[in-house]
């Protein structure tokens, strides 16, 4: 079911949060923060809203968005508990299927990341391919942490910017 602007702009604070509260991931906090902003001109403003909510939180509150996501085809994968944006984003690029190596590489892969930089690898899947989801991230890997906490982010909002049109059948620009 889409839903409208008009729709979206009638909801009270609860209504706003169930329909986006899992738009990011395990935040239902973020659409809650961003409810005060509406009325809302379309549903690229209501997403504008959520990431100017993610974007003024602390530098530590940040890093916590980030740890709230799942490993790319890592434990959470394995065990069923992803939520279910996570399991039709990471099985459009193939994460689901990964050869015994794949799966050996990208848990290598995961584990430098977090030591380096304190917070799970984050890539929008549904932009990529699998090969250049590896190629990234032995690119980004390499990069400073601040770097990678900016990319984190800005990889968060495509991904969240997708979720959300595809709820209010509206084209995504991100």
């Amino acid at each position: 079911m889409q839903i409208s602007i008009d729709q979206i702009n009638a909801m009270d604070r609860d209504a706003f949060v169930k329909a986006f509260g899992g738009i990011f991931e395990h935040s239902p906090w973020v659409a809650e923060r961003a409810w005060a902003a509406r009325p809302f001109a379309d549903a690229g403003a209501v997403h504008d809203a959520m990431a100017a909510v993610v974007r003024a939180l602390p530098r530590e509150e940040q890093v916590a968005l980030l740890c709230v996501h799942p490993d790319l085809a890592g434990k959470e994968a394995e065990d069923g508990t992803m939520t279910d944006h996570s399991v039709s984003e990471q099985a459009s690029a193939g994460l689901d299927a990964l050869s015994k190596a794949e799966m050996a590489r990208m848990r290598e892969l995961n584990q430098r990341y977090r030591a380096r930089h304190g917070f799970p690898f984050i890539i929008a899947v549904r932009r990529h391919t699998r090969d250049q989801i590896f190629s990234e991230f032995e690119r980004r890997l390499a990069s400073d942490t601040d770097a990678e906490l900016e990319a984190c982010l800005a990889q968060i909002l495509t991904i969240t910017r997708l979720r959300l049109m595809a709820l209010t059948g509206e084209m995504a620009v991100a």
